[in-house]
């Protein structure tokens, strides 16, 4: 048999020169975990197991792990789980995004390397799924997603909480001195009340949402409760998919297309999903040979609007949304922006699969296409001087009062020596002054760390002030809100604009117009530029840090490493876009 059209345990043998010998050993090694031969013949569908002691968004992996294993098994298949790197936003240093491109390089290698004829991913923390869609793109073996889902919300004194937005709330209210030592340590321990993603529209519940959109998950897959029996049958669908996918040979190359990217931007656009959820895109679609263009995406959000009442950018959380009919709600309402005809993970279209789900219901978390929630799409590109590949602003999420606005840089050259000045008393800083923080880009941090939601400074915050204008080449959570500029390109750390930025330079940003501008003139920059020094990070010389220093792209191609990007042969959004 032509090792194309090996399947099951006779796929991608061994290499000792004997094809016979390397079957027959492979067998004799598996039989040792208790197999049949009888099991041994059949499709096998890996299962990527990602759970970890430091991941809370994961906890409820072994539970998913043997619902698809049921999933495969009822198909007729057999389920082998394996594991793969498990990162959290909260535990990994100096920052996930730094160990995202390890991970999809694991998920890739392990899928290439281990026999399967399909595989379900298993992932929900921030950087896991895109981590684990890059890889899928790149082994292009079948594939499926799976998240592990929203954590449900806990009560403080009364109130609904969730995090992490409420976690940046009721922390900025410490900081301004609005609530004590024991209300903050209470309010601790309610903002996790069990396992799962962050429950508002973060990067974990973005990354959910357009992944569903992209047709790399089973209907219905991206809203479900961690804790909810829901969740237990999506993984057991997506066992049994699996199997599909495999018989078909349906592998992401044909679905991950132009188009279904396309679909993926709108729900982004339409859901006031992270900033992150850019940088993943244009990665994951780097992977497939696609280049990100933000102008078209930029345009994109003139004629999308959000419709989804969810925080940061509304008052909701993600079982809200669930409980409203999840994305195909969503959905219904975006027909006319969508391409309903792209093929998805079941074998139908997309179109298919919104008319095969339940009828929708009455429901206030998505609003009417004709009374969105918010007139635009819930991110903008500006460019300018400061930013001549772009920067993103989260337009949805900010101070309307601070969308155009004009004031005076206090810099920080560095996430440290934020940490060290901005809450000093004698700062030199107003709250009509722009925040700007410099070398917190994908090489200046390096990883490009989520800085970009500036602390506000004590002295202003103690006057109640809640949002100042902040610009840096970091990232932001998608938990957070505020007129922040975000992904300045190229990064400080690069040469660009952003690192000859001073303390009293004015800077002007017109959010309605698209535009950022330094105020400086060109021969005052270009004298600037001729002192400008580039950071060196310790470590830099080996391992892991030196790979990615050497190799990373900037965010506009998001973040990945450049020998693991094809050749491209398109663009997301196309030319013909809607």
């Amino acid at each position: 048999m032509a090792e194309d059209d090996a399947r099951g345990l006779k796929k991608g043998l061994t290499s000792y020169g004997d094809s016979a010998f390397s079957l027959f050993l492979r067998k004799a090694f598996i039989k040792g975990m208790g197999y049949s031969d009888d099991a041994l013949d059949r499709p096998i569908v890996g299962i990527a197991d990602t759970f970890s002691g430091y991941n809370a968004c994961h906890a409820n992996v072994p539970d998913l792990v043997e619902a698809v294993k049921r999933g495969v098994m009822l198909a007729g298949a057999l389920p082998v789980p394996f594991p793969t790197i498990s990162i959290h936003e909260s535990f990994a240093f100096p920052t996930s995004m730094f160990t995202r491109n390890l991970m999809s390089m694991d998920t890739e290698e392990m899928v290439r390397a281990q026999p399967m004829d399909a595989v379900v991913l298993i992932g929900g923390c921030d950087k896991t799924v895109p981590a684990q869609l890059m890889g899928a793109v790149s082994a292009n073996v079948p594939a499926i997603q799976l998240v592990t889902g929203p954590m449900m919300t806990g009560s403080h004194r009364g109130e609904r909480v969730g995090a992490c937005t409420d976690c940046r709330r009721f922390w900025a209210r410490y900081r301004a001195g609005e609530i004590d030592g024991e209300e903050i340590a209470d309010v601790n321990n309610q903002l996790v009340p069990g396992g799962g993603t962050c429950g508002v529209m973060g990067t974990a519940s973005t990354m959910a949402l357009v992944t569903e959109a992209l047709g790399m998950m089973a209907p219905g897959g991206a809203t479900p409760p961690a804790v909810s029996a829901d969740r237990r049958r999506i993984a057991e669908t997506s066992g049994r998919l699996a199997v599909s996918l495999a018989a078909e040979g349906l592998t992401p190359a044909r679905i991950m297309t132009q188009k279904a990217f396309e679909n993926a931007l709108t729900v982004l656009l339409a859901t006031g999903g992270s900033t992150n959820g850019i940088v993943h895109l244009a990665a994951i679609a780097g992977r497939a040979g696609l280049k990100l263009d933000l102008d078209a995406f930029d345009a994109m959000g003139r004629s999308v609007p959000v419709l989804v009442d969810l925080k940061p950018s509304g008052m909701n959380y993600m079982e809200d949304l669930h409980r409203a009919g999840g994305l195909p709600t969503i959905l219904r309402e975006l027909k006319d922006h969508l391409h309903l005809d792209c093929i998805t993970v079941t074998g139908r279209t997309l179109g298919e699969n919104i008319d095969a789900m339940p009828g929708g219901w009455s429901q206030s978390i998505v609003s009417p296409v004709s009374r969105p929630f918010y007139p635009e799409g819930g991110m903008a590109v500006l460019r300018g001087n400061l930013a001549p590949g772009g920067a993103i602003v989260k337009q949805s999420a900010a101070s309307p009062a601070l969308m155009t606005h004009r004031g005076r840089a206090v810099v920080f050259s560095s996430v440290a020596d934020m940490g060290a000045r901005v809450d000093d008393p004698d700062l030199d800083v107003s709250e009509d002054d722009i925040l700007v923080l410099q070398n917190a880009g994908p090489k200046g941090a390096p990883g490009m760390p989520e800085a970009g939601y500036m602390p506000i400074p004590k002295k202003i915050a103690a006057k109640g002030v809640k949002d100042m204008v902040r610009i840096s080449d970091a990232r932001m959570s998608g938990t957070a809100s505020g007129t922040i500029v975000l992904h300045v390109t190229p990064e400080s750390a690069d040469g660009g604009p952003l690192a000859l930025v001073r303390t009293g330079d004015m800077i002007a940003l017109d959010v309605p117009n698209r535009s950022l501008t330094l105020e400086v003139s060109d021969e005052e920059l270009a004298a600037r530029r001729e002192a400008f020094v580039a950071p060196v990070h310790p470590g830099a010389d080996r391992g892991y840090k030196r790979l990615f220093l050497q190799t990373v792209t900037q965010a506009d191609e998001g973040c990945d490493f450049d020998f693991l990007i094809p050749e491209k042969t398109g663009t997301v959004p196309g030319p013909r876009d809607k």
